[in-house]
């Protein structure tokens, strides 16, 4: 599973995710983002133009799992998992990527043009599949975007498996890891 943080995070933050999943047989890579951000880091700019930042992580990101896939771990054995910033960019993943991965987890997150999205699907992207969680109570980034969006993925041919939780921007404790494990455990079935 390679995870990617949030906006301000580290991998540091992320630390205590394999003990929570109790996946032993799973293997973890907590990933930095690229660009530092008061005392964590960033995927992408927030306050100018976030588009040039997410094709730049984007690129990284695809390099890494090239380079993962060169270790001897196959596309379809790979977890990504995203939070806020990092669920965006496990989305791009999900749909650019060129290789099918055993399955994305974004927790919190949004589309960055949903439309040219649908339009750049990898032919793979169908096969992806995907767990979206997000919050009626977040106060970052309103669920009623991010169900539309989901609902445009979906009718895009994407197989996303959407859940709510009651929550603000947060992973809910064990009723939302819970969700997560069984998801990672059926993408290894």
């Amino acid at each position: 599973m390679i995870v990617l943080h949030g906006l301000g995070d580290s991998m540091e933050g992320y630390r205590w995710l394999p003990q929570a999943l109790r996946l032993p047989w799973l293997s973890y890579l907590l990933v930095n983002a690229p660009d530092p951000y008061y005392t964590g880091f960033s995927w992408y700019d927030l306050d100018g133009d976030p588009g040039p930042g997410i094709e730049r992580s984007r690129k990284l990101l695809f390099e890494l799992l090239d380079r993962v896939r060169g270790e001897g771990f196959p596309a379809e054995k790979i977890v990504v998992f995203g939070f806020s910033q990092g669920c965006l960019m496990s989305i791009e993943i999900g749909a650019r990527y060129p290789h099918r991965l055993a399955g994305i987890v974004g927790i919190s997150g949004y589309v960055h043009e949903p439309e040219r999205l649908v339009r750049e699907l990898s032919p793979e992207a169908r096969q992806q599949r995907f767990l979206i969680t997000h919050g009626p109570y977040d106060p970052l980034i309103p669920i009623d975007r991010v169900r539309a969006q989901m609902e445009m993925l979906r009718q895009a041919g994407l197989r996303i498996d959407w859940r709510e939780f009651a929550k603000a921007h947060t992973i809910e404790g064990e009723l939302e890891v819970s969700a997560v494990r069984g998801f990672v455990n059926d993408s290894y079935v």
